[in-house]
């Protein structure tokens, strides 16, 4: 599950900034922030955009995670 959570947060800032690498190996510009900026700001939206998903997710998890506790002390 973590894993399926992180893909959704990772996976839009990675291929933005394949697409940035293709288009700075294209025109042979070597700026950093210009790879750095563009994931940067996908990454944001995306949380915000998916962070009640992600967080709700999480709460579920950690609540049958805790009405689970007695069954896995004995």
């Amino acid at each position: 599950m973590i894993v399926l959570l992180v893909a959704l947060v990772l996976t839009p800032g990675l291929l933005v900034g394949l697409v940035v690498s293709v288009f700075q190996a294209a025109t042979q510009i070597n700026e950093q922030t210009l790879s750095f900026l563009p994931r940067l700001l996908v990454t944001l939206v995306v949380l915000i955009l998916a962070g009640p998903f992600i967080m709700q997710k999480l709460i579920d998890f950690a609540e049958k995670l805790i009405h689970n506790i007695p069954i896995l002390i004995g």
